[in-house]
């Protein structure tokens, strides 16, 4: 049945790769603490009671409320999919509710850090790879799967754009700068000197003009990041948080940045006003004569 389930989510539901692998892991990992702990090996003969004895099982593993949420979640959902099916006449989550954890602030590389990233000034492949992958990133906010999507025809100079392919097939348009375009117009050349007979279609290729992995993109930001900031997250995905913040902090509105993000909902985006709020605390606080009192 998992099986089918995360077929259907590929297929029907279009989650990207990332998403399709954590499901996979929840449900798998869910699966042998049913055959350890209980000797159940049908994963649709559970009651509720299994699942919050399974949630306790996390907790005393000292997972964090997050992580616990999104183990929750994906139970839920698959359950929700059996239920559809008519696999099972009831969900064992039913009843189970999520953990309480406390709001996190979005973490985000300060404008002053990404300003000390520099790259050298030369045809090397890898120095404009790197250079046109962070830049990318941090100049569309676009999620990494999206950026490892794209191909050279969606980079559009005439109209300073780019197409991206987002989630459940939906498309966007991001404008870019020429400063951008420019760049990735020269890694294009750069690349296929390159690899004058790479297979891959893709705008972004690894060392040996492969298409990129995830692991492989993570590891270029981690690096990236690690020589310029000392915030303690270093992932693609801190640097569409970082989009998003600076363009709020200076004053964009938050309605257009869903629409840049790819947000299907309002509220997704409203989590980087948290760090508005603060910056507007800080600026009330130097220029207001009774702010510091």
């Amino acid at each position: 049945m998992i099986e089918r389930f995360i077929q259907y989510i590929q297929s029907e539901k279009r989650y990207s790769e990332h998403t399709i692998a954590a499901y996979k892991r929840d449900l798998d990992q869910f699966s042998l603490f049913l055959e350890k702990k209980y000797g159940i090996k049908d994963i649709l003969a559970v009651n509720s009671e299994i699942v919050r004895s399974y949630i306790i099982d996390l907790k005393d593993e000292d997972l964090k409320n997050r992580s616990i949420n999104r183990k929750i979640s994906s139970l839920r959902s698959f359950y929700n999919y059996c239920l559809r099916e008519k696999q099972i006449s009831v969900t064992p989550l039913f009843g189970v509710k999520s953990m309480k954890q406390p709001k996190e602030l979005v973490k985000f590389v300060p404008e002053h850090d990404i300003k000390k990233m520099q790259f050298e000034q030369n045809d090397d492949f890898l120095v404009r790879r790197d250079e046109v992958v962070f830049e990318i990133l941090y100049q569309t906010g676009m999620r990494q799967t999206e950026m490892r999507s794209l191909r050279d025809d969606d980079v559009n100079k005439i109209s300073k754009t780019i197409k991206v392919h987002g989630k459940r097939n939906k498309d966007r348009i991001i404008p870019v700068g020429e400063e951008l375009l420019e760049m990735i117009e020269n890694y294009i050349v750069i690349r296929d000197r390159q690899f004058p007979n790479r297979n891959s279609s893709s705008l972004i290729v690894d060392d040996k003009g492969n298409e990129a992995s995830p692991q492989f993109v993570y590891g270029l930001i981690h690096e990236m990041l690690k020589g310029i900031t000392t915030i303690e997250q270093k992932s693609p995905h801190v640097l569409r948080h970082t989009f998003a913040t600076h363009l709020l902090n200076r004053g964009a509105d938050i309605r257009a940045i869903q629409k840049l993000l790819g947000h299907s909902s309002l509220n997704s985006t409203q989590i980087y006003t948290h760090n508005t709020i603060d910056k507007l605390k800080d600026v009330y606080k130097k220029a207001h004569p009774y702010g510091d009192k």
